[in-house]
């Protein structure tokens, strides 16, 4: 009997076996024909939102359907998806692919732990904090920091405020918030913030917008007079966010400034580097965020500056203790073993998360601390192509300034969103545009640092062939829009 129970286990196994064999081929065949085609054609077809379900068979039925009908339908979708890795994709603050740390997360993926406690994640708990502790010891913080990972920047930024809440008043985790609470933040910061004051009990009413200057950056100055005018109404303010990196001109707030203003009335400062924060790693750029030492918390996107695939976001505490307590809860049936510095589930927002730690470490692992500097200062020099470009070229408008990569221009006065639009919509680039004051204007962001300088003058090559042959076109649309 035991026997049969030990030739039926090892059937079960060949089997499972080779179905994982036949699906990984199925992946391998599908990578490659992707690839292929996108060396062809590095825009995907454009798929409008009221077509998409009569385009593609994306229902789900009762009964499964056939291998070949499967993987019929898998391809299909594949291949219209938005490829945000090939040298045409400009849209977001993401892009490219590095194989390195897509290895990392494939390897997360089959081996598929939880990131909560030492004994689901073992070792792979050492490898996030590994990366934290290396991320703490470039912003210059003892070992008191500590860190955690979370699914983006929104909640990044969303773990932040609840530290400096709970930092400002230790009976709101147990009793709720009770007075009026004040956050600030530049206007020109991510849109997350009102939402998170919402979700932690400050309310959306009780952000407070600071004015910035002509390139973006938070006038510390207005913020003050903000701050003095809210404490004589009888507010306590708690927090500041700063940006480095604003999601439209890629402005860096002043740190050291600030610093001060949060000193004098016992405020928590956060500096929120989701786009650009990754500037920590560069000795050429790290100035952008001068006094990051001095912050509270501070957070940045793997997936972003560094390539690693999404989503990939940390966020670091000068003081672990606030991580402890905002997010640590009592679960004996979780943890039950080792110590609670081997169980991460007490410092993050989280408990079951996935491993996002691992696709950084296998980056960071194979090119080094210096590797890492290079990725972020190409992006810098491929920014400086197309501004010099967009300079030294009449029919543009230059709205953006010397180190940022985000780009911001227009084009023989043809309005920026019925250019992107019409790019889209015609598969030629992908490519978007944002708003500062009264101007609108295309933004090109120069994030994938697989690009070459080639790739940034292509790029203008395309748009500027496309205008030519649909110009009278595109001011048409523009007067009906």
């Amino acid at each position: 009997m035991l026997k049969n129970a030990l030739y039926l286990g090892f059937i079960k196994t060949f089997e499972n076996l080779f179905c994982m064999q036949n699906t990984l081929e199925k992946f391998d065949r599908l990578v490659r024909e992707l690839l292929e085609d996108e060396s062809k054609q590095p825009v995907a077809d454009f798929v409008p939102s009221g077509e998409l379900y009569n385009t593609l068979d994306l229902s789900l039925n009762e009964e499964g359907v056939s291998e070949e009908a499967f993987e019929k339908a898998l391809k299909e979708l594949v291949f219209k998806t938005p490829r945000t890795a090939t040298n045409a994709f400009f849209n977001q603050l993401f892009g490219g692919r590095n194989e390195k740390a897509i290895l990392g997360d494939l390897m997360a993926v089959i081996l598929n732990n939880s990131m909560y406690t030492y004994k689901a994640a073992g070792p792979q708990i050492g490898v996030e904090k590994v990366v934290l502790r290396e991320v703490c010891n470039l912003i210059g913080w003892d070992d008191n920091a500590d860190g955690t990972f979370a699914p983006g920047g929104s909640m990044t930024n969303y773990m932040s405020m609840l530290m400096a809440r709970d930092a400002a008043d230790n009976k709101v985790r147990y009793e709720g918030v009770s007075s009026k609470m004040t956050v600030y933040t530049s206007k020109e910061s991510h849109y997350s913030i009102p939402k998170n004051a919402a979700f932690s009990g400050i309310g959306r009413d009780n952000v407070r917008y600071v004015p910035s200057d002509s390139e973006g950056k938070m006038l510390p100055d207005a913020l003050a007079e903000i701050i003095q005018k809210d404490i004589a109404d009888g507010f306590k303010p708690i927090m500041v966010n700063l940006t480095a990196g604003t999601t439209v001109l890629g402005a860096f707030d002043p740190i050291r400034s600030v610093r001060e203003i949060c000193d004098k009335h016992g405020m928590w400062l956060h500096v929120d580097g989701a786009y650009c924060g990754s500037v920590l790693f560069s000795d050429k750029y790290k100035h952008l965020i001068d006094g990051i030492e001095l912050v509270d918390s501070f957070s940045f996107n793997a997936h972003k500056m560094l390539g690693t695939p999404l989503s990939c976001s940390i966020i670091v505490s000068k003081n672990k203790k606030h991580l402890h307590d905002s997010f640590s809860n009592d679960a004996s049936y979780l943890y039950q073993t080792d110590h609670d510095e081997f169980n991460l589930g007490k410092t993050s927002l989280q408990c079951g998360r996935r491993n996002d730690a691992l696709k950084f470490w296998t980056l960071w692992k194979s090119v080094g601390t210096k590797g890492l500097a290079k990725i972020v200062d190409h992006q810098f020099d491929l920014a400086d192509v197309a501004r010099d470009h967009v300079r030294n070229n009449p029919d543009y408008t230059l709205y953006s300034y010397d180190e940022s990569i985000s780009i911001c221009f227009n084009y023989k006065g043809i309005p920026a969103r019925t250019i992107c639009t019409a790019l889209y919509e015609q598969a030629e680039l992908l490519v978007g545009y944002g708003a500062f004051g009264e101007d609108e204007f295309i933004r090109l962001v120069t994030i994938n640092a697989q690009n070459e300088k080639e790739d940034i003058t292509q790029f203008f090559e395309i748009m500027e062939r496309f205008v030519e042959e649909n110009e009278a076109v595109l001011l048409q649309e523009s007067t009906h829009s």
